[in-house]
This record gives structure tokens, C-alpha cells and sequence, in this order.
């Protein structure tokens, strides 16, 4: 019996390591494209369940992640802040109510909440008029101080489409203010010789109302849309974690460097540039994103908030229209990024065995981005199990072949114990 174990699990060793081998070949047979004459991929997938690499190519090569980059900034603001976390935009006011009006000023104080709309604009006007007035005389201040002055990222192209990284807007408008005046107008509150300023709130100032998004509803926006403004506000949400007012993109990489100094890498080997990936100054590796992959998985509190967020290949998000009709569809969960001439793919999927799987794909110097998505959609069919659907017959193969195997053994056992000499019954 000791034997027929023995023989099991050397067998069952084997056809792991031939399916390994098998992957392993598949992958390299992708990387003998052409595309790669003219351009540099890196490429990397990490067997969770088995805790090991299983496949590694170019993965400390720096290359720039494109909007893969939310990976990173989304795993270390979950790491920092927990899912519980929640953005406020704060309303207060200062002087004294006289009758029914208010002599002093109000101020809204922002948080940098990307979410802000029109709806929270009128709840706030609301909680104004709930103080019992009908008059205000005095300023209506918006206080921007929660984060630097910079409007933009460093390593930003002038000429792209990049959003006004400002704290206290509406639909990414600098109309707050604005919009809060006429809301209050609306409501029949009074606005005596008002005047939209600029200044940072006193600390005597009372607190009104508070409005609040959390973090977990920035994140699906933000990787399933790959929305950059989304992006760049959790990184100042990650900046300001440390204590610092107003938070500064350089608070922020510090942030980030930390989670991958404990994470066993070097950070100073990197370049954390924004949040978002638009700047061409962020350098990463693939080993990168997917060690901070493998501590996402391994958090369960990151795991569970970051997870549901991920863009499914053929199903939502920037995957909707990849991956269609393959075994990859509705399995990989995975963020994308595009810039030019760069593509990449980086995120999770369940291999045919069972086994959870960790990989990062950055395609970079490709002119045509399509290249880029189509590489990276075969690399994911791969790992689903598909080639011509012969990965899933592989597989099934490989049972049937254990199987069989087993009851051979079972059957040579039988044999060997017919043959053995029968005491005599007494």
C-alpha cells in the first residue's frame, strides 16, 4: 500500500510538473512573435496557491506601467487606509446667527472627492438653511489647503487631455462655490454683498455638515473605468495619511516606497511619479506589480474591496470587449492601461488545476496598441487553459492517465495478494 501512495504522488509530481513545462512552452512559443523584433514586454505569472513563480520573463526590466500604475496606487491606499476609509468635503461657518441671519462666513472645506455631485451640492445648501436663517452676510470660501497648488502631475504631456487636479469640485469643475451660492439662493436664503473667496478655514470655525464617499466607491470608477482623476485623488488620499496638510505627491511616493520596502523589494529601484499612470516618468517592473498583487491577495481586507473593482475580461469595464468566447472571459479580473506606445495588462485569473494565479504583462515601444492587447489576451487564454482548446484536453488527459493509472496499481495489487499463501482456519 506504502508503494502504491509512493507512486501517486510521484505520478501526480509529474503531471505537474509536465503541465508546468506545458505552460511554460506555450508562453515562450508567444514570446517568438515578430512584435517582439521592435519592442520590449515583460512578463510575469505567479502560482498563488503553490506560492511560487511559474514563469518569468524580463521581470526587473523597467518599463512604464500606463495606467496599470492605478495597481499600485490603489493597493497601497487600501493598505494605508483601509476599506472603511471615506473622502468628506466638510461645510462650516463662523460669526454669529443675529435673528435669522448669519453675519460670518461659510466655508467649504475639500477632501478632494471626485464623487461630488450636484445632489450633494443641494443636501449641503440644506444643512445652511437648517441653521434657521434667511440671510447670510458675509463670504462663501472655499478652502483648497488639503493638498498642494499643483493642478497637474509631474511627467504630464502638455498637449494630452489631463484633469485639473483641484479638491473641491463638481464633476471635476471649479464651480463649487458657485453652484453651493445658487442652491442657497434657491432655497430662499438671502445672499447680502456675498463674495466667492479663496482662504483656509479658521480654527474656530463650526462644523455644518459633512458630506462623505467611501473609499470602495472611488475604486470602481477608478479601475473600472480607468478614470484618472479618481486616480490621482486616492494618491492625495494615500499623501495625506501621513499627517501633512496640505498632503504632496512627494508624501504620497513615500507612502507607497514604504509598502514596497516591507514588501521585500527595493523601492529606491523604482520611479513612483503620480497616481493615475499618465506621467511618463513612473518606472516599474512586472516582479513589482505582481508582488503588490500576491499582498492584495493575501490581505483580506484589500483583497475584498480591490477585487470587485477589477475590470473582468469580456464581461465590464476596459475588458468588455476583450476575451470574448474564450475560457478567459468572466475569469480574468485584471487592470488595463494604454499609452502611446505602451499597453499593459496586469491582474488575476484561475487556472485550469484550480490554482489561483498572479500576472503582470507591460508591452512597451509598440505603435499599435492592438499588438499589445492582442499578446496580452493570448498570454490569458493560456493561462486559463486554452490553445486551440487543447489545454482543456490536456487536462482532462491527464485525469483520465491518473486514473487509470490508479486502478492498474489497484489491480497489480489484487494480483500480487491472490497469490499470497492463505493461513489455515483452525
Amino acid at each position: 500500500m506504502k508503494k502504491y501512495c509512493l507512486f501517486t504522488l510521484i505520478f501526480c509530481l509529474s503531471v505537474a510538473s509536465w503541465a508546468q513545462d506545458t505552460l511554460r512552452y506555450r508562453l515562450d512559443s508567444l514570446l517568438s512573435d515578430p512584435l517582439f523584433e521592435t519592442s520590449q514586454v515583460g512578463l510575469m505569472v505567479y502560482d498563488l496557491t503553490a506560492d511560487s513563480a511559474i514563469y518569468c520573463y524580463n521581470h526587473r526590466q523597467m518599463l512604464r506601467p500606463a495606467s496599470c500604475m492605478k495597481l499600485v496606487t490603489s493597493i497601497t491606499a487600501l493598505d494605508a487606509l483601509g476599506p472603511q476609509y471615506e473622502y468628506q468635503t466638510r461645510l462650516f461657518y463662523t460669526g454669529e446667527v443675529r435673528g435669522r441671519t448669519l453675519v460670518g462666513n461659510i466655508y467649504c472645506v475639500g477632501g478632494f472627492d471626485p464623487m461630488l455631485t450636484q445632489d450633494d451640492v443641494v443636501s449641503l445648501a440644506a444643512s445652511i438653511r437648517n441653521l434657521g436663517i434667511d440671510s447670510i452676510r458675509g463670504q462663501i470660501i472655499a478652502d483648497r489647503s488639503f493638498k498642494e497648488s499643483l493642478d497637474h502631475g509631474e511627467g504630464w504631456c502638455w498637449d494630452d487631455d489631463n484633469p485639473y487636479l483641484i479638491p473641491l469640485t463638481i464633476g471635476r469643475k471649479d464651480n463649487f462655490t458657485s453652484t453651493l451660492a445658487e442652491e442657497i439662493s434657491r432655497m430662499g436664503i438671502n445672499l447680502e454683498g456675498v463674495q466667492l473667496m479663496q482662504g483656509r478655514k479658521p480654527a474656530e470655525a463650526r462644523l455644518i455638515d459633512v458630506c462623505c464617499h467611501s473609499i470602495t466607491q472611488v475604486l470602481q470608477r477608478m479601475m473600472k473605468d480607468s478614470d484618472n482623476f479618481y486616480a490621482e485623488s486616492m494618491f492625495y488620499q494615500t499623501a495625506a495619511s501621513v499627517g501633512h496638510h496640505p498632503a504632496t505627491a512627494v508624501d504620497a511616493r513615500n507612502v507607497t516606497k514604504k509598502l514596497i520596502n516591507r514588501l521585500g523589494l527595493d523601492a529606491n529601484k523604482y520611479r513612483i511619479a503620480d497616481g493615475s499612470g499618465l506621467s511618463l516618468y513612473n518606472y516599474v517592473t512586472v516582479e513589482l506589480l505582481v508582488t503588490l498583487l500576491r499582498h492584495a491577495w493575501r490581505t483580506p481586507s484589500v483583497s475584498k474591496a480591490l477585487m470587485p473593482a477589477l475590470p473582468v475580461a469580456g464581461v465590464d469595464g476596459t475588458l468588455k470587449s476583450r476575451m470574448q468566447k474564450t475560457l478567459a472571459q468572466g475569469n480574468v479580473r485584471a487592470k488595463t492601461g494604454t499609452l502611446t506606445g505602451i499597453s499593459s495588462l496586469a491582474g488575476y485569473c484561475t487556472a485550469p488545476n484550480g490554482h489561483e494565479l498572479a500576472f503582470a504583462i507591460i508591452n512597451q515601444g509598440i505603435l499599435d496598441k492592438t499588438s499589445g492587447k492582442a499578446f496580452q489576451d493570448r498570454v490569458c487564454q493560456v493561462l486559463c487553459g486554452e490553445s486551440k482548446n487543447q489545454a482543456v484536453k490536456e487536462v482532462k488527459g491527464a485525469k483520465k492517465a491518473v486514473k487509470k493509472t490508479v486502478q492498474r496499481t489497484k489491480s497489480r495489487q489484487s494480483a500480487r495478494n491472490a497469490q499470497k499463501p492463505r493461513g489455515k482456519r483452525r
